[in-house]
C-alpha cells in the first residue's frame, strides 16, 4: 500500500510540474502577442504606392487641362476679354450678371469654326464632287447642276466667284440630292468628309475645324451657355459636317434650307397630306432660302427666339448677326470676327484680313488674328501645302 501511495505522489508531482510549465508557456505567448499588437498599432502609417499618372488625351498637355483657352496666345485680346466677361456674367453679385437661360452664343461655321475656302467652300466642293466625280450620279446630273458645277470650277481656276452663285448653288444642292433620306445624306457627306483636304497634309475634310474656336465653344458650354451654329451652308450639310466634331447638338445647328417631302406624298400639298406609317421623309429637291446677312437675324428670331449676347463670324455675311447681337441689348454683349491673316498655316488673305480688322474697329467688335492669336490652327501633324 505504501508503495502505491508513493507512486501516486510522484505522478501528481510530475503532472503539477508539467501544468506549471504549460502555464508559463501560455503566459509567454500572451505577452509576445501583446507586444506584437502594440508595435503594429504604433508604427507609422504606410503610404500607398504612388499611382502612375493618368495619360492625357492625344494632343493635350497638363496646361490644356487647367487653361480652357490654352490654344490662344497670352496676347490674344479674346482670351483676356472673354475670361473677364465670363467671370462677370456668371457672378450673381455682378451688375453684368446674365441668367443661364439668357446666355446665348451664335457662331457662323465656314471661316469661323471651319476652314472656309480650300480653294472654295466645302459645300461647293461637295456639289462639284457629286456632279463631276460621283460615278453613280455624274451621268444623271441635270444641265443646270452641270452649269453650277462649271461655275464652281471657274471660281477655283480664276479665284473670282460668279455673280448669283450662292442661290444657284443652293438650288443645285437641293436637286442633286433629291430623294435622299436625312440618314442617306449624312452617310454621303460622311464619305466626303473622309477625303483629304486639297491643300493640306495630314487632314481630311471632316477634320478641318479650328481647334482654338472649338475651345471657345467648350468654354462657353461649361459656363452655362447655349451655343448655336448659324451658317450660310445648307442646314443638312452643316449638321453632317459638324455633328461629330463640334460640341453642339444638331438641333442647334441652323443653315440654309431646302424642302422635305414624304415618300408617298407625290405632288399633294402638305396641307392635304398626312404622313403614313410606310412613309419616309426625303429631300424634295427645292431650295428655300440662303441663310446670309439679314436672313441670319430672321432665323435667329424665328428659331432661337432670343437675342444672343455673343456672336462670332468672319465675313460681311455675318455683320447683321453681330449687329443684332450687340445693338440695344439689355445685357453686356460682344461681337468677334476672325481675320484670315495666316498664310503659312492656312489659306489666308492678308488684304481681306486687314479689311475685316477695320470693320471690327468701326463697329466695336473684337478682331481675332489667326496668325497672332492662335498657337495652332488644326493641331499637330497638319501642314498647309500652299496655293
Amino acid at each position: 500500500m505504501a508503495k502505491n501511495n508513493n507512486e501516486l505522489s510522484a505522478q501528481n508531482k510530475s503532472l503539477r510540474k508539467k501544468l506549471r510549465l504549460a502555464l508559463v508557456v501560455i503566459a509567454l505567448l500572451v505577452v509576445a502577442l501583446c507586444a506584437v499588437t502594440i508595435v503594429l498599432n504604433n508604427r507609422p502609417a504606410q503610404l500607398p504606392a504612388p499611382e502612375e499618372p493618368l495619360a492625357l488625351p492625344s494632343g493635350e498637355t497638363a496646361e490644356t487641362q487647367t487653361d480652357p483657352l490654352s490654344l490662344w496666345t497670352e496676347e490674344a485680346k479674346l482670351k483676356s476679354e472673354l475670361t473677364s466677361y465670363i467671370a462677370a456674367i456668371t457672378n450673381p453679385e455682378s451688375p453684368d450678371f446674365i441668367p443661364e437661360e439668357d446666355r446665348i452664343a451664335v457662331f457662323d461655321m465656314d471661316g469661323t469654326i471651319l476652314n472656309e475656302t480650300d480653294p472654295v467652300y466645302m459645300d461647293h466642293r461637295l456639289l462639284l464632287h457629286r456632279v463631276v466625280d460621283d460615278p453613280d450620279y455624274k451621268d444623271k446630273a441635270s444641265d443646270f447642276e452641270k452649269e453650277v458645277a462649271a461655275d464652281i470650277q471657274s471660281w477655283i481656276d480664276t479665284g473670282k466667284s460668279p455673280e448669283g452663285l450662292p442661290v444657284r448653288h443652293g438650288q443645285a444642292v437641293a436637286s442633286a440630292f433629291a430623294g435622299f433620306t436625312v440618314q442617306q445624306f449624312y452617310d454621303y457627306v460622311d464619305a466626303f468628309k473622309a477625303l483629304p483636304m486639297p491643300s493640306y497634309e495630314g487632314m481630311t475634310n471632316g477634320q478641318a475645324f479650328y481647334k482654338p474656336m472649338l475651345q471657345v465653344i467648350d468654354y462657353l458650354n461649361e459656363n452655362g451657355f447655349k451655343c448655336y451654329i448659324v451658317s450660310g451652308t445648307d442646314r443638312l450639310i452643316t449638321r453632317a459636317v459638324a455633328k461629330d466634331a463640334v460640341n453642339i447638338p444638331v438641333r442647334q445647328m441652323i443653315g440654309s434650307d431646302e424642302a422635305y417631302v414624304a415618300t408617298g406624298q407625290g405632288d399633294v400639298d402638305g396641307l392635304d397630306y398626312t404622313f403614313k406609317d410606310t412613309d419616309e421623309l426625303v429631300l424634295a429637291g427645292n431650295f428655300l432660302i440662303k441663310n446670309l446677312k439679314e436672313n441670319k437675324v430672321d432665323v435667329i428670331a424665328q428659331e432661337i427666339g432670343q437675342q444672343p449676347v455673343l456672336a462670332f463670324g468672319n465675313s460681311s455675311g455675318d455683320f447683321a448677326m453681330a449687329k443684332y447681337t450687340t445693338a440695344n441689348n439689355k445685357y453686356k454683349a460682344l461681337g468677334y470676327m476672325l481675320c484670315c491673316d495666316d498664310v503659312e498655316r492656312e489659306n489666308g488673305n492678308v488684304s481681306k484680313a486687314e479689311s475685316m480688322a477695320k470693320s471690327c474697329e468701326e463697329n466695336g467688335w473684337t478682331a481675332i488674328s489667326m496668325k497672332n492669336d492662335w498657337t495652332t490652327i488644326y493641331g499637330e501633324g497638319v501642314t498647309y501645302k500652299g496655293k
